[in-house]
């Protein structure tokens, strides 16, 4: 007995359209030109960042960006009124502060607590220190190893945030949003 989802995947026309789909998309990727970095600090800039700029930071980043241009975005937007325009951009500061804030201290410390409990066991270590550390692992002064504290932190911060989105960064941008409101109202 053939299911009809195997059937379809199996079909010529079902493989025709993937790969036309495929082709489609690499035509699109074909257009855009390959980057090339002649100047010697962009190439060690862009390296250091890749290397060296963790989720935490990237989240703080991000963060930074959105608090100089998004505000400005609500603040323009000629389709609203007013007032609608300036709970908007209340809105909006609150909910980038109060992201990045959460986001960035949560990524931090879930990146330092998997760094803490992931060292190489020694002797007279306690157990719990190695909790994160790989299976017979004997150097941690690799990149990979960096790179797996750091991935492995980012997962145990998301599985977190699933949970701090509800009980702080909902009531503290509801907190925010108010307090700027009540400070525009204040003024005029």
């Amino acid at each position: 007995m053939v299911s009809i989802s195997s059937y379809i995947t199996k079909s010529s026309a079902y493989q025709g359209v993937k790969k036309a789909c495929r082709s489609i998309k690499q035509k699109g990727l074909d257009i855009l030109p390959n980057a090339e970095y002649a100047n010697e600090k962009i190439t060690r800039g862009i390296n250091y960042i890749g290397k060296n700029f963790s989720s935490d930071k990237q989240r703080l980043a991000l963060g930074l960006t959105a608090i100089i241009t998004q505000p400005l975005i609500d603040a323009h937007n000629k389709d609203v009124d007013e007032k609608t325009r300036k709970v908007s951009v209340a809105r909006t500061i609150s909910k980038i502060i109060a992201g990045t804030t959460t986001g960035f201290l949560i990524r931090y410390g879930c990146i330092k607590g998997i760094k803490a409990f992931s060292q190489i066991p020694k002797a007279g270590m306690p157990k719990y220190k190695s909790i994160f550390t790989p299976k017979g692992l004997k150097n941690n002064n690799t990149e990979a190893f960096a790179q797996y504290r750091n991935a492995m932190g980012t997962i145990v911060a998301l599985v977190v945030m699933m949970f701090t989105n509800f009980l702080i960064d909902a009531p503290l941008t509801r907190f925010l949003t108010n307090h700027i409101i009540s400070k525009q109202e204040n003024k005029s």
